[in-house]
């Protein structure tokens, strides 16, 4: 079983290089795909290998940090001064889910707002206190699964133990399956933000792709590609596309093999994973785009989830690959191209880039591999908050999520939870998705000197609604503060700073935290010491009614029980 997982591992990050290729010419060459996360890396590197001379006792880029001024630092201290000013910011909880506030544009970061807040402080609190889907017999925010008795939904009572798939008379003795508001109401909005994200390429990026398109045999004297692409073609040789060919077929094969033999362990067939990976070379290129432009991703998981649902249900295994072979191959074809559009920037020669990225894929994939299979082994109840320690990092709420969706979708099927079920009323968002952006659409023709009108992003709209699971709202409210006062206070008093620092400052950050990351495992973590047990440390917010059920006859330990009746509220 392990090597069927490490071949899974490598086959399917191989396989998005393939498809990366043939998206070159619209994500990588085009001025227009400017992937704003890669201006960090740009920044930090310029920053270390570039000599810079101070000029009249200046400082440099790197130099920036080292205040030395007696009063400020007086001023400032919140350990041995003043303190007016300080603050408790953790960068990880900034910009762990949302990526970095300080590359992401502005008009992204409202767009992402609006969403957020539509979500959590309007729909949210109408649909729980309204008992929508029956909401109040759970916690408002959670990414699990309850039954009807407002428990965590025991699966284990619903599957087969030999065939690993569902059991249809334990089911039906059981329990439908519930989730919470939030849970609910996100995935809709997900289902929304795919259709809006086809929609929204089509209306404002169609033009743009078929003209891209039309140049594909006569571009080499196209005057309207920038100066880097002109600069790369004059000095290197582009990648041969058989190259990438090759790093699409040769990993198909393989996991064809891999699905049909090992005792078919993986329940996937054969067509299933040709379906797959259609479906992520076709949401490659609008996802691309979106990603290009706004620094957010539109994620493709929950479409994904519904689609095997339907074809394959009651395999949880097979909705796993599934959903791993169309969404995690896309996404590392994105980072694929990213990876392309930064050495386009930096110059480096793209068949350089091309077999680095080849063998870090191969070594990565074998190394995160053991790794994932070491701390499973070795770390006890890792991923269940309940039982860890306090103070302990291995609470995984991202696969927690992941978990869930796959009990909803690979177990239960969409048939059970859409078609018949309380959540029926989701499917209604995908007709919405696909037909909000024409509104926008209509308004930036009707009024064509109103230019903010196209900076409103329906997709980044729907999409921030979609994720503040496994995300909350702190780690949106801190991502927004932050993002908001460089990108809007700070660019536009002091735009040289901004210029010349917020990249590398976005750097600093970033590689700070995954240092001290990294050194904290080793010396303390790793021993199982994980600080002093105070409020400060615990990663709670000491608000535990909160996960509480507001409905009488529902009784969960550590809750008050409600004697009254729903028409009180």
């Amino acid at each position: 079983m392990k090597m069927v997982h490490l071949f899974l591992a490598l086959w399917l990050q191989l396989l998005g290089y393939g498809w990366a290729g043939m998206f070159r010419k619209y994500l990588v060459d085009s001025p227009h795909m400017w992937w704003p996360s890669n201006l960090i890396q740009v920044s930090l590197f310029r920053a270390l290998h570039e000599k810079e001379k101070r000029l009249n006792g200046g400082k440099t880029r790197l130099q920036f940090f080292a205040i030395d001024s007696i009063t400020a630092q007086q001023v400032g201290s919140g350990l041995n001064g003043l303190g007016i000013g300080s603050f408790g910011l953790d960068w990880s909880t900034v910009a762990g889910f949302l990526g970095s506030p300080l590359a992401t544009p502005l008009f992204a970061i409202l767009s992402t707002m609006a969403g957020f807040s539509m979500m959590v402080y309007i729909i949210l609190p109408i649909a729980y206190w309204q008992n929508a889907f029956e909401s109040r017999r759970f916690p408002m925010f959670s990414q699990e699964t309850y039954d009807g008795a407002g428990q965590v939904y025991n699966v284990t009572r619903i599957m087969n133990e030999r065939g690993f798939d569902l059991d249809v008379v334990g089911y039906d003795g059981y329990s439908k399956l519930y989730l919470s508001a939030v849970f609910a109401i996100g995935l809709g909005f997900g289902f929304a933000a795919l259709m809006a994200a086809i929609t929204h390429v089509a209306l404002f990026d169609g033009k743009s792709i078929w003209e891209h398109w039309k140049k594909t045999t006569g571009e080499k004297n196209d005057r309207s590609i920038d100066v880097h692409t002109r600069i790369m073609r004059r000095n290197y040789e582009v990648v041969p596309r058989w190259w990438f060919m090759a790093t699409m077929i040769i990993p198909f094969a393989l996991s064809f093999l891999a699905i049909e033999g090992f005792g078919k362990q993986l329940q996937l067939p054969w067509w299933a994973l040709i379906m797959a990976c259609a479906f992520a070379f076709a949401f490659t290129l609008p996802a691309g785009i979106i990603l290009a432009t706004t620094n957010q991703m539109i994620w493709t998981d929950v479409i994904v989830d519904l689609l095997i649902g339907y074809i394959y249900p009651g395999k949880p295994l097979a909705n796993v690959v599934f959903k791993s072979y169309s969404s995690v191959s896309m996404f590392q074809a994105l980072d694929f191209l990213s990876d392309f559009k930064l050495g386009h920037y930096m110059k480096i020669p793209p068949k350089s880039m091309f077999l680095v990225q080849i063998a870090g894929t191969l070594v990565g994939s074998a190394a995160q591999f053991a790794t994932a299979w070491a701390l499973i082994s070795n770390i006890d109840n890792i991923c269940d908050i309940e039982k860890l320690p306090v103070g302990s990092p291995w609470t995984c709420p991202g696969y927690d999520y992941f978990y869930s969706t796959s009990i909803l979708w690979g177990v239960i099927g969409p048939h059970r939870v859409l078609d018949n079920g309380v959540y029926s009323i989701l499917k209604w968002f995908f007709l919405i998705g696909a037909l909000a952006p024409f509104a926008i659409w209509l308004l930036a023709r009707r009024f064509p000197n109103k230019k903010w009108i196209e900076s409103v992003h329906v997709p980044i709209i729907f999409s921030g609604a979609y994720g503040i699971l496994p995300a909350r709202p702190v780690h949106y409210l801190s991502w927004a503060a932050v993002g908001i006062f460089f990108n809007y206070y700070v660019y536009r008093k002091y735009k040289g700073w901004w210029a010349r620092h917020t990249y590398i400052l976005s750097a600093a950050l970033d590689a700070g935290v995954a240092f001290m990351a990294v050194m904290i495992y080793f010396t303390l973590q790793s021993k199982n010491v994980y600080g002093p047990v105070w409020w400060g440390l615990e990663a709670d917010d000491h608000c535990p009614l909160a996960k509480c059920p507001t409905v009488p006859g529902i009784f969960v330990d550590g809750c008050p029980a409600f004697h009254i009746t729903l028409n009180h509220f």
